[in-house]
């Protein structure tokens, strides 16, 4: 690969004489580098590249004619040979560092990683005449860059940066490939994870356990976790980004806490709230929708849209949300919209007894509250919504005081046919303690029922 930077001060460029991008430009090396200073195209005693702007104004602007000059020239330049064909022709790219540029990224750069001649051309004071970007545009690729939302003096550490971005990707530049694969930006789309070496004890912190015991798989597991954690506080637009298959199955128990969920097109905002009077038809919906999905499939149709009728409507949710000494709903969002609700049932007084003799029988605990609903649309099953909605309805529940009395025991029943069900509450915690029967639709219905204490002292999941 060819590299040419066009620059009032060349001599800025000089680190690139440094460490692996010098290594790399020696002789017989993957990469040609030459910086040009832009005053040997002028014509006048004075060397002059700028004027003052048109319209007016503070500052002066680049000359077009001198750097055009001086394109010309450098885009001239013969390339490295290279095996393109038809299909893959040689590949020349402009870039020009400015503010108003767009910004410059790990894919921009693996991009131009590919081509066979880079020129960058270096502003200063107010930039370079606009037409110079147009006019190459028009008969070549030409791309304006920007670091960041910061203005510099001028090209050049942009150019440094783009450099050593673009060369450390060139076969040969870099060591361990491998290395490249880890980083920050790489092809796990996320940040790098935290890194140590000796001594192990320093100032008081230490090197985290797990590096120390050779346990491979754990150490990979820690490092990706810690790569997640990093992205979701740093840059969420990193892990927004993520494409389904680069979220592994064990990451969905990292992100919840988070506030992600993962669904079909990767990872979205998960977040658990308090639900408002204005969920009520939201709410609805949601139940309507998944209610079906729990039911025995003895059940029929006519004895489920009885029940919702009579449970699950929007009045009936606007009564639940107006009474919170009764009731407790958190909704749960998945990207901003409504995916999932719990209900809970919380005792009038500190010895009320659950409502059903056979649960009271086994769940002898007072005050006892139910979890009577936790339902997720199925689109987000397996999204990780489902645990963080129990986990913070939990953590709710054990700051409830009924009669000044800390909650001692949730409840809830499940089909008892129900086995992904049963799974699922027994990794929460909940212990089986026998069975209730009900009546849907004059139907008589079997449900195992599971208890266990709330979440006490448990730090906030995901709340408002």
């Amino acid at each position: 690969m060819r590299i040419d930077i066009v620059s009032i001060f060349p001599e800025y460029l000089r680190p690139l004489e440094l460490s692996l991008i010098g290594r790399a430009a020696g002789s017989g090396g993957p990469l040609q580098l030459q910086v040009h200073d832009l005053r040997d195209w002028t014509d006048d005693p004075h060397r002059t590249v700028d004027d003052s702007p048109a319209g007016g104004g503070a500052g002066m602007v680049m000359r077009p004619d001198i750097w055009g000059r001086a394109l010309d020239d450098v885009l001239g330049a013969p390339a490295p040979p290279t095996d393109s064909t038809p299909d893959q022709p040689h590949r020349t790219v402009l870039a020009i560092p400015t503010p108003s540029g767009m910004p410059l990224t790990q894919r921009t750069v693996e991009d131009l990683a590919t081509a066979d001649h880079l020129v960058i051309a270096c502003g200063r004071y107010e930039g370079i005449d606009a037409r110079v970007a147009e006019h190459y545009s028009e008969r070549m690729e030409t791309i304006e860059f920007s670091l960041g939302d910061y203005v510099l003096n001028g090209g050049e550490v942009a150019a440094l940066a783009l450099v050593e971005a673009v060369a450390r990707l060139l076969p040969g530049v870099v060591g361990n490939p491998e290395s490249l694969e880890e980083e920050s930006h790489g092809a796990a789309g996320l940040l790098e994870y935290p890194v140590y070496t000796r001594p192990i004890q320093w100032r008081g912190h230490e090197v985290p356990e797990v590096l120390l015991g050779g346990h491979h798989a754990r150490i990979a597991r820690w490092r990706r976790d810690r790569a997640l954690e990093r992205t979701a506080a740093r840059r969420p637009d990193l892990l927004a980004a993520l494409a389904p298959e680069q979220v592994y199955p064990d990451d969905r128990g990292t992100l919840a806490p988070l506030g992600w969920g993962v669904t079909a097109t990767g990872p979205v905002p998960l977040r658990v709230r308090p639900a408002r009077p204005d969920d009520a038809a939201r709410l609805s919906s949601v139940a309507s929708a998944t209610f079906p999905l729990a039911c025995p499939p003895e059940l029929d149709a006519e004895a489920i849209a009885e029940f919702i009728a009579a449970h699950l409507t929007r009045e009936r949710f606007e009564e639940y949300l107006a009474d919170s000494e009764r009731y407790l709903v958190l909704a749960g969002e998945m990207g901003g919209e409504i995916a999932g609700y719990t209900l809970s049932v919380l005792p009038r007084s500190a010895g009320e007894a659950p409502y059903a003799a056979d649960v009271a029988e086994v769940v002898g605990e007072r005050p006892a509250a139910e979890l009577s609903k936790i339902y997720v649309l199925p689109e987000y099953h397996g999204s990780g919504l489902a645990r963080t909605l129990l986990t913070e309805t939990l953590r709710v529940l054990g700051g409830v005081r009924i009669e000044g009395e800390p909650l001692a025991v949730v409840w809830l029943g499940t089909n008892a046919r129900n086995r992904r069900a049963q799974k699922f509450y027994a990794a929460a915690g909940f212990e089986r303690r026998g069975r209730r029967t009900f009546q849907v639709g004059g139907r008589e219905m079997n449900d195992a029922v599971w208890a266990r204490p709330p979440l006490e002292s448990a730090p906030r999941a995901v709340a408002d």
